[in-house]
């Protein structure tokens, strides 16, 4: 157990000293046929995650981490589940229930503050990175969730990095088939804060009402095209398509991926079904993949990965399914959760890729 707690410390001491680390992008929305669809980007530039994918079943028992070892809360698996998990495979970053209920962790560095640790509270302390999978395999909706939280101490798992007073911490969106979404922020050592999701996005730092008021200051953009104006003698015009849209920022930080994934959610047809939806959510993604190398001044410590965007998760709510791609792999992979057997079936953890993507030559 020492020698387990000690690798979930050292990988999260070196998270927090590589650069770009904040750079997750989550969007939401609804197809004409009433599907709900989550989907969401991870980034991490310093080295591989080793996420791999994650079968929970029914009637698994676990026990939490808390920082004094694996003694923290235990609970058997009420729902089975399939998730992606990133650095250990009991941290699900993003994943979906058999009843629909999806979950997912955003790094929230700078503003995520949790409590500390109470040993007396050991029995109902639930790690930060294991919320996920907790709340996947314990409820069926928002609102379940929501009653299920107050029952719970929410611990960090490691010691605050150099200089700060509490650990680097994610914030979480919660989301159900009827398409309520909401987010959790713990802030200024374990303050929470519950805020509905209805802008249907989700990045990094700052919290989610400075994101929402910072939209304010786009009010200007607007689809389509921009008219002629003569100003004097000389007349103003558009050099091409997508004027409307001038101003929209394009940089990787969260702020501006937060601006950016609103509007082009928000201004993307209606897709008709859930396949549309997913391949739409797909699409939209498209515009969030960060190439690896841009957030490293120093070009020789460049890792060697395809991408900073390890991964693209999409979630159907409604018809309980998880959709994934790599950086190592573009080939949308499903995982259809209602052909599982969740009461049969047995906790698997599988590598995402297993065969790297090949180039196919067109013969003519």
């Amino acid at each position: 157990m020492k020698k387990t707690c000690v690798f979930i410390l050292t990988a999260f001491l070196l998270l927090g000293q590589v650069p770009c680390a904040d750079a997750c992008t989550g969007i939401a929305f609804a197809a004409q046929d009433g599907t709900q669809i989550q989907a969401r980007t991870i980034e991490w530039a310093g080295y591989p995650l080793e996420s791999k994918l994650i079968v929970l079943p029914r009637g698994q028992e676990n026990t939490s981490l808390t920082p004094a070892g694996q003694n923290g809360l235990k609970w058997k698996n009420k729902y089975g589940a399939a998730g992606i998990s990133v650095v250990k495979d009991k941290f699900i970053g993003e994943g979906v229930n058999e009843k629909g209920l999806a979950a997912g962790v955003f790094y929230f560095v700078g503003y995520g503050s949790l409590g500390k640790y109470n040993p007396k509270k050991a029995s109902k302390s639930i790690g930060d990175m294991e919320l996920v999978a907790w709340l996947l395999t314990n409820f069926a909706t928002v609102e379940e969730a929501l009653k299920g939280l107050k029952k719970v101490e929410i611990v960090p798992i490691y010691p605050p990095e150099n200089g700060q007073t509490s650990a680097p911490t994610g914030h979480w969106r919660i989301a159900d088939a009827t398409g309520r979404s909401i987010v959790l922020e713990i802030e200024n050592a374990g303050v929470r804060h519950i805020y509905e999701n209805t802008a249907g996005v989700l990045t990094n730092s700052p919290s989610f009402p400075w994101q929402i008021t910072n939209l304010n200051n786009y009010v200007h953009l607007q689809t389509g095209e921009t008219h002629p104006q003569n100003m004097g003698q000389t007349t103003l015009k558009a050099f091409g398509a997508g004027a409307g849209l001038w101003g929209l920022p394009g940089d990787i930080t969260p702020p501006s991926r937060f601006v950016r994934a609103f509007f082009y959610n928000r201004t993307a047809p209606v897709p008709a079904t859930a396949q549309e939806g997913v391949l739409q959510a797909f699409h939209i993604l498209n515009n969030f993949d960060i190439p690896i190398g841009v957030e490293f001044a120093d070009k020789k410590k460049i890792p060697a990965m395809p991408s900073a965007t390890q991964w693209t998760a999409v979630t159907d709510m409604t018809h309980p399914a998880l959709y994934y791609r790599t950086m190592y792999n573009s080939r949308i992979r499903k995982v259809d959760l209602t052909k599982i057997d969740f009461a049969t079936a047995v906790y698997q953890a599988l590598p995402l890729d297993k065969t790297p993507e090949e180039i196919e030559e067109v013969s003519f």
